[in-house]
């Protein structure tokens, strides 16, 4: 297995929930992380945290789906740290009602999050690792990109296209020694979820440092091998048969 000692890995949504449980599960193999949200004091918070364990961290406010603000966080990232080893799109939004209820502005800023953002961080961080000699991008999608359920045609729309867009980059890149992996995430104990529904029974869902750590290996894997596709459930999966 690759080591991830001082590799730079840039993770969007970074500042909470899974997106900081990956930071700090890479922290723990010594990469250097990038923390990316869409609040400053969120990703300034857990810098502070990683810093503790002596991972050279830093902070970067950026919206994913601002394409002058993903260049100049993709340029913010080699400019501290050097180079840009590997890219986790996490960053990720959702707006729970009917089609009929959700408005046309909401539909345009879940896409442009959930999708939009993932490719247009992944065009330039892919800039950045062709000069390198290669690179790794990983994106998080959910069960909402294999099934529906009602009230979420946004999120599906959004996860759906990201897992093509997933697909499209790992046949684009593979010849460039650029390796783009999918996690279909499950249901995990974060904000997302237990902010958004409370009645919902936290036991029902997994610890998202379980998904945090199959990032981590995805990120150490050899280097003649790339798994395209990983879907990690929690044991009393409800979404998913």
């Amino acid at each position: 297995m690759n080591s991830l000692k001082n590799k730079v890995v840039l993770v969007t949504g970074g500042g909470r929930g899974l997106g900081a449980a990956i930071c700090q599960a890479l922290a723990k193999e010594g990469a250097r992380v990038a923390v990316m949200d869409l609040h400053a004091e969120t990703a300034q918070a857990q810098v502070a945290e990683l810093q503790q364990s002596d991972c050279h961290a830093y902070a970067i406010r950026a919206d994913v789906g601002d394409e002058a603000q993903v260049k100049a966080a993709i340029s913010e990232v080699v400019k501290v740290f050097g180079r840009l080893d590997a890219l986790v799109n996490n960053a990720g939004i959702d707006k729970t009602c009917s089609v009929d209820e959700l408005e046309c502005d909401e539909w345009d800023r879940i896409i442009r999050t959930n999708l939009s953002g993932p490719f247009m961080l992944a065009k330039y961080a892919a800039r950045q690792m062709r000069e390198q000699g290669g690179g790794q991008i990983i994106n998080i999608a959910s069960t909402a990109a294999r099934r529906a359920w009602p009230n979420a045609a946004a999120y599906h729309a959004s996860k759906w296209g990201l897992l093509g867009l997933s697909q499209a980059l790992h046949a684009e890149l593979r010849s460039e020694r650029i390796k783009v992996s999918t996690v279909f995430a499950g249901g995990m104990r974060t904000p997302f979820l237990l902010d958004r529904f409370p009645d919902l029974d936290p036991g029902l869902l997994q610890d998202p440092a379980n998904v945090a750590d199959t990032v981590r290996y995805l990120l150490t894997l050899p280097e003649e091998t790339v798994i395209a596709e990983v879907m990690v459930l929690p044991m009393r999966e409800t979404s998913w048969p």
